[in-house]
């Protein structure tokens, strides 16, 4: 990673070095001179950094000389960053016209942010001379490391550089299982088989296979198979990993069985909970993973299981044949490497996508020699697969086959080869991408968004680029780890966009195995007590997890240098945070990332973020999400360098700082889910804003009004204007210039919440009119993907811009109580899904449709909603006849809840091939005439699931 963060510097040193050039006090305090200088050491070390990274990992020496330069490298880039962040700090609390209080304040923060050894200066000297004598102690560090370079004979290779841009190319569908069918057969024979009444207890099955065998995917392919989502009542996955953590385990088996964990200290309490909700569920049970062989652990947690209904079972995967036996597995599964021929065809669907028969031909050869050298792994064959569908040439495939690292002497030797060459294949800033991963535990969910934000608070994504560029380089440096392989599991949107990802067990083994003294996981409960661990001097990135009541360790706040602090916690480790919140903001400022977030909705942490929060200068990423407080410091508008700021679910929080217009870079602004009651003035000013999630409009003199949007056109993903009904002067309504925010594609539109007290008070027509202006003065973006229109008081005729609106695919309607009938909705050719909700008076007829009538001579093109997959419809209370005949080709789910009047269903839709799903709730007339005795069952019995009355009548066609 040293090379990635000698490109960041050169990138910093080069713009510094021309303004320094220009500075009329250059000649007296010699600061160009010392900016040139690094920058040409940096330049001579750079040369050498590819081949000194490839032989780090077999010359320890080489290892040490670059975790030198990787120090030095750090502690440059502080001071840079904390020079560059001083200015426009200055700038805008107007005291820069003051040069030598500038010089001072300036002074003053440089010096309280660094090591006293290296950097204290004579205050008055003023900024210039001071960064001069800091930036020449650190040549003088340099000149020692250049020194060492000369010793190792390091080889000049041309190393990928910041400005190589990667060529997107698409993702190769691996989700094909190769090779394993006698497996996956015996497997889920087993799971599915009655025949046990035998084997008192549980029955345990156990898969067993080396690190990156494909016992995951096997169970995975169980887990998730039809069969098994019929048989059992519940399925439950935990990921178990190097520590078995029994109360971790149960906690996790309680929150997938009741959605929620109550706040358990006691281990007893909390196993005789698991005992209470197991009973009477026939479940399965996946334990992924698993290294420990304790049964004493392992056993009052098996008697708890025990009572669940008999055939539930228990599927564990290990690398350890012992642990299964230990576990009392009844049955136990070994998965072998690949043959040879499976191997190849494996490899042949990643290395030879996209390329001609010609092409293979020519590779086949040698691509056989290196798929050899795999060993039948799954994992390796992939990632070899996936580094040479980048590699056209046979020199670069013959390379690769000869490559030393493939001798490679490690713990996992079969699997760590193909991931070095891999990893060496990456350019040096999507290595930092890739290392900065290691932070996460095991199997852990990775939100693609939050991973890009946190790569860009490192600087990983340029400091040069236009804050646009940047979140281009972050989702290309994502799909390229993806590509090749370094990521899996991924869980997508609608439009197949990657929305999570995790890394294979091995993957993230390696990542650690580079990223060692670094990075740090860890997490603390009974069996280690997070305040007795030391934190080194090369730490940089903390995930800490507390459990159990564990204190928090004050002890992190020695490592002074640490970048990353990433915090899960309980509601148990409350207090001890918010103690020790001060000496962090004192101690910790170098750093980039914060994430004091509660994990869990249902853990809400009771926290005050205290005064001193502005001494993270340099802080870009700050998530304080799920937590208890009412409002924030004013101070935290100091930090000029913040890019995110993450409050979703801060259910108390009222208000934000009046300063908001401070926070010049910040360009995420994630408030889903609170209770502020109007967003600050100056929010305007904030033209980087890319997300802002909740626009809550507002009568208060101290509120910014809906014209505050106008230039925030930068705006992309959600928006949700909230308290429309509020809005008093429609003048400023149209200012919001919501068409011209083309990159909005979801936005919700809500005229309930604080509104209502105060529309109380107007009569009908007055509430009429009001919404009709609002809604007619807001045009929405054109390519709106989804829309929610929520309390809106006014007629049916100002929704008839929804029909512009080409390429909807989602629309919900939701208490507009005066309508009477819903625009031609039918119209819309994009549209997949449609819910409408809380309507008193609508009527569901032609109109809807946009035609006259439907018969039986309809032609194709009296086709309406052509894309519809989803129709729900939910309290419609006084709604009794569906009365026209409806035409909807593609719709697979329809769902009536609560319209207790409603007599039948249109049999156009009950004819229709597609429809999958059929649910009918709270309906009384329609559950009488459609459930297995009812008059019309035959009209439904065809239709693969029906839900009636929550309760399944039908899960396949007869």
């Amino acid at each position: 990673m040293a090379a990635a963060t000698v490109f960041r510097l050169l990138e910093q040193l080069i713009p510094i070095a021309v303004e320094e050039a220009r500075e009329e006090v250059r000649p007296v305090v010699g600061v160009h001179k010392e900016v040139k200088k690094l920058e040409s050491n940096f330049r001579a070390i750079q040369a050498v950094l590819a081949d000194a990274e490839q032989r780090q990992v077999r010359e320890e020496t080489v290892r040490i000389w670059l975790d030198q330069l990787k120090d030095a490298s750090y502690d440059v880039e502080d001071v840079l960053d904390e020079w560059i962040t001083a200015r426009p700090q200055l700038q805008i609390e107007g005291v820069l016209d003051d040069h030598e209080s500038a010089l001072t304040l300036v002074s003053q923060k440089v010096c309280s942010f660094l090591p006293a050894a290296c950097f204290c200066f004579n205050v008055r000297a003023g900024l210039h001379r001071g960064i001069a004598i800091k930036i020449k102690e650190l040549n003088e560090r340099l000149d020692d490391i250049a020194r060492q370079r000369d010793m190792f004979g390091f080889n000049v290779i041309r190393s990928h550089g910041p400005s190589e841009r990667m060529k997107a190319t698409p993702l190769v569908d691996i989700s094909q299982v190769y090779g394993r069918d006698d497996e996956k057969n015996t497997l889920i024979s087993k799971l599915l088989s009655e025949s046990s009444e035998k084997i008192r207890g549980l029955h345990i099955i156990s898969i067993v296979g080396m690190g990156g065998i494909g016992k995951t995917t096997l169970a995975q392919l169980a887990y998730h198979s039809d069969e098994m989502k019929r048989h059992f009542d519940t399925r439950l996955w935990v990921c178990v990993s190097v520590t078995f953590d029994e109360f971790t385990i149960a906690k996790s088996i309680v929150h997938a069985l009741e959605g929620s964990v109550d706040n358990f200290v006691e281990f007893q309490s909390l196993m005789l909970h698991v005992s209470k909700c197991i009973v009477g569920k026939k479940f399965f049970l996946v334990l992924d993973d698993v290294w420990t062989g304790d049964y004493y652990k392992w056993e009052p947690l098996f008697h708890c299981l025990k009572n669940g209904l008999h055939g539930s079972k228990i599927l564990i995967t290990t690398r350890n044949v012992t642990v299964a036996r230990v576990m009392k597995s009844t049955d136990i599964i070994m998965v072998r490497e690949f043959t040879e021929e499976v191997s190849w065809s494996l490899f042949c669907h990643i290395a030879f996508f996209g390329r001609s028969p010609s092409e293979c031909e020519h590779l086949e050869e040698i691509g056989r020699d290196i798929v050899r050298k795999c060993n039948g792994l799954p994992l390796a064959i992939k990632t070899v697969g996936s580094l040479l569908r980048f590699k056209k040439t046979i020199y670069e495939w013959q390379m690769i086959f000869e490559s030393e690292l493939w001798h490679l002497e490690e713990v996992e030797i079969g699997l760590f080869a193909p991931l070095l060459l891999s990893y060496n294949d990456l350019p040096s800033t999507v290595k930092s991408c890739f290392l900065y991963c290691a932070i996460f535990p095991k199997d852990f969910q990775i939100n693609k968004d939050k991973l890009i934000k946190l790569w860009m608070a490192q600087g990983y994504l340029g400091k040069r680029e236009s804050e646009e560029e940047m979140e281009i380089i972050g989702e290309e440096y994502f799909d390229l780890l993806a590509m090749q392989s370094l990521f899996q599991d991924f869980e997508k949107d609608d439009n197949g966009k990657i929305l999570t990802c995790k890394m294979h067990d091995i993957v993230h083994d390696f990542a650690q195995y580079l990223a060692k003294n670094e990075s740090l996981t860890m997490e603390a409960n009974d069996g280690l007590q997070a305040t007795n661990i030391s934190y080194g001097y090369k730490l940089r990135h903390l995930m800490l997890a507390l459990n159990k009541g564990v204190s928090f360790p004050v002890s992190i706040c020695g490592a002074k240098r640490v970048r990353s602090l990433l915090i899960q916690y309980g509601v148990t480790n409350c207090s001890s945070i918010s103690e020790v919140l001060p000496k962090i903001f004192n101690e910790l400022t170098s750093l980039r990332a914060l994430d004091l977030s509660g994990q869990f909705w249902w853990e809400k942490v009771i926290i005050t973020i205290p005064e001193g929060i502005e001494r993270l200068m340099l802080l870009r990423y700050l998530n304080l999400s799920s937590l208890k407080m009412k409002e924030l410091p004013e101070k935290l508008c100091e930090l000029s360098n913040l890019q995110t700021l993450e409050l979703s679910w801060c259910t108390n929080l009222r208000k934000l700082p009046e300063a908001m217009e401070k926070l010049i870079r910040l360009r995420h602004l994630v408030n889903v889910e609170t209770s502020l009651s109007y967003i600050p003035r100056g929010i305007e000013r904030l033209t980087s804003l890319r997300t802002l999630s909740e626009f809550v409009v507002s009568g208060d003199g101290k509120a910014c009004t809906l014209a505050s949007l106008k230039n925030l056109n930068h705006l992309q993903g959600s928006l949700s204007v909230k308290n429309l009904g509020s809005v008093t002067d429609f003048s400023v309504v149209k200012e919001a210039n919501l068409q011209n925010k083309r990159k909005i594609i979801r936005l919700y539109l809500n005229f309930e919440n604080d509104a209502e007290e105060l529309r109380m008070n107007k009569d009908d027509e007055t509430r009429v009119f009001t919404d009709e202006r609002v809604l007619e003065a807001l045009q929405p973006p054109p390519k709106l993907e989804f829309l929610e229109i929520r309390g809106y008081k006014g007629n049916a005729s100002y929704l008839d811009r929804i029909m512009s609106l080409s390429v909807l695919r989602t629309l919900n309607l939701h208490s507009c109580t005066n309508l009477d009938h819903l625009p031609p909705l039918g119209k819309l050719s994009s549209l997949e899904s449609l819910s409408i909700s809380s309507m008193r008076s609508v009527r569901v007829g032609n109109e809807l449709l946009g035609i006259r009538s439907i018969d039986a001579s309809s032609s194709s093109s009296d086709i309406v909603f052509p894309k519809l997959k989803s129709l729900k419809f939910v309290n419609m209370e006084e709604w009794e006849d569906w009365d026209c005949g409806t035409i909807m080709p593609c719709l697979r789910f329809l769902s009536l809840v609560h319209c207790p009047k409603l007599k039948a269903l249109p049999g156009h839709i009950l004819q229709t091939d597609a429809l999958e799903e059929l649910t009918i709730n709270w309906c009384t007339v329609l559950e009488e005439r459609y459930n297995e005795t009812g008059e019309d069952w035959d009209k439904i019995s065809r239709i693969p699931s029906i839900i009636i009355n929550f309760e399944f009548v039908n899960r396949g066609r007869p």
